[in-house]
């Protein structure tokens, strides 16, 4: 498994744990936002982009 996929999956898991977070009224919408930019971001940064 490259270095990219390994991003990505860690990336997908933790969206779907985000996203999930809010299904169940954990998280609101803006603490969701933040989040899932905050993985989007490391995810760019894991792949070099």
């Amino acid at each position: 498994m490259t270095d990219t996929d390994e991003a990505v999956e860690r990336f997908l898991r933790k969206a779907d744990s985000t996203y999930e977070e809010y299904e169940q009224g954990y998280a609101d919408a803006d603490v969701t936002l933040r989040r899932l930019k905050s993985h989007i971001d490391a995810l760019r940064d894991a792949v070099g982009n």
